[in-house]
């Protein structure tokens, strides 16, 4: 299994446009201590030919430029063979998409069973993901228009044919209830890095909402991820969905060394994993 971080900021990426946090003027500056970065988002392939995006982000464009694997290699026919959706930020972007027949199939992803990717043609794509609840939160847009429900946010699952290492993708969840058995079954997980502290927004003077409130479970503190997985049994461990508040993001932080000192690696844009 091959796998491409096309990007590994939460939404807004890195520098986000409209914040003058330390970290932002630090890449702003072109400070070594930082490192860019696009919204979150992964490609996923089996035989390096076919990919699957999971949670395209509003940076695709550009995301495509510098992945020659995602690039057209006849008339206009792309490599990118699905798109996998965690949860439902953007389905009103998918009208836009419909607009003539067949431009777009939807294949809905049932809680706990494993799913085949299939290519265009109908044929298996020699991968396979399984969606499980994560705790979540309904998009700003959608609050008091639907009922909470288990699958407005997920993680996946991702298992190759004839390969018995599994990659989990968990890039936003609000606590590790019902998750952390299930984690232990990865041989990689990538894992909500969003926020350092639960309250970094307030404490900055950018926001009143808390990192739970969002639903992102913090890294540090008493009951974060760095302390709750750290027995986690694989060791190999990616924070990705980084907020550019997020100290992990300046390599000389002391929460940088926190991390990967537990064994993490702090996720960077074009980074790839073969598994």
């Amino acid at each position: 299994m091959k796998i491409r971080v096309l990007g590994a900021a939460a939404g807004g990426g890195f520098p986000q446009w409209n914040c003058a946090c330390a970290n932002c003027q630090l890449a702003r500056a072109g400070s070594p201590r930082v490192t860019p970065r696009t919204e979150d988002s992964l490609a996923v392939s089996h035989d390096g030919s076919s990919w699957f995006i999971f949670n395209a982000s509003p940076s695709i464009h550009a995301q495509i430029a510098a992945f020659p694997g995602l690039h057209p290699q006849n008339g206009r026919v792309s490599p990118i063979a699905g798109i996998v959706l965690t949860n439902g930020d953007l389905n009103a972007v998918a009208r836009t998409l419909q607009r003539f027949e067949g431009q777009l199939t939807h294949r809905r992803l049932d809680l706990g069973v494993e799913t085949v990717l299939t290519l265009r043609s109908g044929e298996p794509s020699g991968l396979s993901i399984t969606a499980r609840p994560a705790q979540g939160k309904l998009p700003i847009h959608l609050d008091g228009a639907l009922a909470a429900s288990p699958e407005d946010n997920v993680g996946l699952w991702v298992r190759e044919s004839g390969n018995p290492h599994v990659a989990a993708y968990v890039t936003a969840a609000a606590s590790l209830v019902g998750l952390r058995p299930l984690l232990d079954e990865a041989s990689l997980l990538f894992f909500d890095g969003s926020f350092w502290r639960d309250d970094e927004l307030i404490a900055l003077g950018l926001g009143k909402s808390r990192a739970r409130d969002m639903a992102h479970l913090p890294i540090g503190g008493e009951n974060g991820s760095l302390a709750a997985l750290s027995n986690l049994r694989t060791t190999r461990k990616v924070y990705m969905h980084i907020n550019n508040t997020n100290p992990i993001l300046d390599s000389e932080s002391p929460e940088r060394k926190a991390v990967v000192d537990a064994g993490w690696t702090v996720a960077t844009d074009g980074m790839e994993v073969t598994l």
